[in-house]
């Protein structure tokens, strides 16, 4: 017990040092509210009321408009009376925010914190103490017995009453964080109180931060963070290797500006097939939707007549302005890539079926279909000028970035403002409970799958502006994993219900950067898809390893 000389506060103490405090601001807060009782505390009730009555059905037109009419009356009144007390009321706020800036931290928090530090070290000594104790009994016991069955009991014992002093040391450790947490937090609390919930950034920032202290777990960290902090280490090797492999530096500006470009059409096939896996899905066919997304585009962008056919008929859109081609060569991509996309999802909505099934039957009527219209060959180079429109480079900086902008923001807003969004995340975290919600599965399902088909006909059309055309069936291949790959190392998790767009930006980008930093290392295409499948296998073993954690 400690005792009025000891730097180990009580809770009697504590409070004793609390109480000026509570009573110089606990005066201030009462003036306060007896000035904002008929002003702002009105005006806010009024206001509430309205909203209630707006939304009330049960009463009719004449009703609510006469309810709402003797409200604004009323809060006009309050409004009067909330900017007559106005300057009266910043003013005691001011001076109740100059008295806890001049005493809370002084008179108060330092010297819990000062107590708490101490109460850790008492508790790590009193644990220090309890286990020498035990091995010292421990020790004594074994030294009595001489059956080895009842030495290993005892050896059993033993360990679970460790187990049991770490436990204890573990939960007195947590009274101290709580207790010096509370001390923290109890400022804001009054100023919570005398501002009605309104901070500053400054404030907003240091709570966060704080409460980012307190819930910080070094396990549940390293299986959140763990995967992207052992990349950025190969990384930081990959900067350091390659200067004195290949005499070149790897992290420049044009390195940098190169794989954004690469990374902005494959950000369309993770945006999209990320949608798929929040529903505990997956897509196989993305790489031949690429494939056929890049010859469609081709054959309508391309320079002169086609020099191949699409069963046995030789296409000419050269007659058509330019611009024409490019919007259509667009549209046909999307209607494609989602009449494709929305039969997968119609047969994965309607009759269960697996979407590794249904996508991998996609996937093989895609290649069959594209790869026998064409006798698989390429159709060549497009219009050289269709690139410098769709994404010209504005001082050397690459347009094609702020598509995939537009597209990662529209995404977002998609999955995290609309209802579509919301009745995703719910589809995909429990079907059964979204469906007896009233949401409809079917069309969630499906809907996910026609999006994912529109952003795959963005992707793979804006491909083939990057590549001036070369569209081929084979074009593609393996895309669908970098795809899926991105999704699982960004956090998307295949459990369902679980990921956020920002997530999968990171995971594309550290794929595309990664692919990029061993090619100019030189290291040999075989073997980074050795890097990806560790980092794939990684990234799953994390996502279930937290899964488990929550069961």
């Amino acid at each position: 017990m400690a005792n009025e000389n000891s730097t180990i506060l009580t809770a009697e103490q504590e409070l004793k040092l609390r109480q000026p405090i509570e009573d110089y601001v606990g005066k201030i807060q009462a003036k306060i509210d007896s000035l904002r009782a008929d002003g702002t505390d009105k005006v806010l009730s009024l206001q509430n009321h309205m909203d209630r009555v707006k939304k009330d059905r049960a009463l009719t037109s004449s009703e609510r408009e006469a309810a709402i009419a003797k409200d604004k009356t009323e809060l006009e009144k309050a409004k009067v009376e909330e900017a007559k007390h106005k300057d009266e009321i910043s003013k005691l706020i001011s001076d109740a925010e100059t008295y806890l800036k001049a005493h809370f931290d002084r008179d108060y928090y330092q010297k819990v914190k000062i107590s708490c530090v101490k109460e850790k070290e008492a508790a790590k000594e009193k644990y220090r103490i309890r286990v020498a104790e035990l091995e010292k009994q421990h020790q004594a016991a074994v030294a009595k017995l001489s059956d080895q069955q009842e030495i290993k009991d005892e050896k059993y014992v033993h360990k679970n009453r460790l187990f049991d002093a770490k436990i204890g040391l573990e939960k007195d450790l947590q009274q101290v964080k709580d207790r010096q947490h509370a001390a923290y937090t109890y400022k804001y609390h009054l100023i919570d109180l005398l501002r009605m919930s309104k901070f500053t950034f400054l404030e907003t920032r240091e709570q966060k931060w704080e409460n980012y202290k307190y819930t910080f777990n070094r396990r549940t960290f390293l299986l959140q963070n763990g995967l992207y902090i052992a990349i950025l280490l190969v990384f930081i090797a990959l900067c350091i290797i390659t200067p004195i492999v290949k005499n070149t530096p790897l992290l420049t500006y044009n390195n940098v500006l190169n794989i954004l470009q690469q990374a902005s059409p494959r950000m369309f096939l993770a945006l999209g097939v990320a949608g798929l896996i929040l529903l505990t899905g997956t897509d196989l066919s993305i790489g031949r939707m690429v494939g056929m997304g890049m010859t469609t585009a081709t054959i309508i962008m391309h320079q002169g007549i086609n020099t191949g056919s699409v069963f046995g008929h030789v296409f000419d859109f050269t007659g058509l302005p330019i611009g024409v081609r490019v919007i259509f060569a667009l549209f046909v991509c999307v209607c494609l890539c989602t009449f494709f996309t929305a039969i997968a999802g119609f047969f994965t909505a309607k009759f269960k079926m697996h979407p590794f099934i249904s996508t991998m039957a996609n996937m093989l009527v895609i290649f069959g279909l594209v790869t026998y219209a064409t006798k698989g060959v390429s159709f060549g180079a497009i219009e050289p000028v269709i690139p410098n429109m769709i994404i010209p480079k504005v001082n050397g900086f690459p347009t094609i970035i702020l598509w995939a902008v537009a597209a990662i923001a529209i995404v977002w807003f998609i999955w995290n403002k609309t209802t579509f969004g919301k009745n995703l995340y719910a589809v995909g975290g429990n079907p059964e409970a979204a469906s007896v919600s009233g949401i409809s599965v079917f069309r969630v399902t499906v809907g996910a799958f026609i999006l994912a088909g529109i952003l795959y006909g963005f992707g793979s059309w804006l491909e083939c502006a990057r590549m001036v055309g070369s569209g081929s069936a084979a074009y593609g291949q393996g895309w669908e994993m970098d795809a899926i790959a991105a999704c699982v190392v960004g956090g998307v998790s295949f459990t369902g219900g679980i990921g956020k767009i920002s997530g999968v930006v990171v995971g594309v980008f550290i794929f595309t950067a990664l692919t990029y930093s061993l090619t100019i290392l030189g290291i040999d295409t075989n073997l980074q898809f050795v890097f990806s499948g560790i980092i794939i296998l990684v990234a799953v073993t994390l996502d279930c390893l937290k899964y488990v954690q929550k069961k």
